[in-house]
């Protein structure tokens, strides 16, 4: 028996739309990720784009648990000397509500030129308002 390889044009993709209001960031961000891969999919080719679109709404209303709010830090690097700067969750939820829902996806896809093009796949908005009402997105629940 061969094993069938789905080409990239091949694929049936489609757009999947998750609502983060009350669900923990991490669940979401999981879920993201995977139907990105395509895991969700009898045709997953490990390194192949055969996944779907994701779109997510309501992205500042995720919650945290615990005292993650206040204790997790996000760390940049300008790539000079002391160039080290980091904020916690609340701050940079205030300054850029999609950044840590994009921060959690991007890191768990795979490194490379593969794991870009899947994050662009990935449209995150702060807001209950997305203009892809065009492509009929399937609602998926997260628990």
């Amino acid at each position: 028996m061969k094993t069938k390889f789905v080409k990239p044009a091949d694929a049936n993709r489609k757009w999947v739309l998750i609502d983060a209001e009350g669900v923990a960031l991490g669940r979401v961000a999981v879920k993201a990720a995977s139907i990105l891969r395509g895991k969700n999919k009898p045709s997953y080719t490990p390194n192949l784009e055969t996944g779907d679109y994701v779109v997510i709404i309501n992205a500042e209303k995720a919650k945290m648990s615990g005292n993650k709010a206040k204790d997790k830090i996000y760390y940049k690097h300008s790539g000079y000397m002391g160039g080290l700067t980091s904020e916690n969750y609340e701050t940079l939820v205030e300054r850029k509500p999609t950044a840590p829902m994009e921060k959690a996806i991007k890191g768990m896809l795979p490194s490379g030129p593969l794991g870009n093009q899947l994050f662009r796949n990935v449209k995150v908005y702060a807001g209950a308002e997305h203009p892809h009402a065009a492509q009929s997105p399937v609602k998926v629940e997260v628990k």
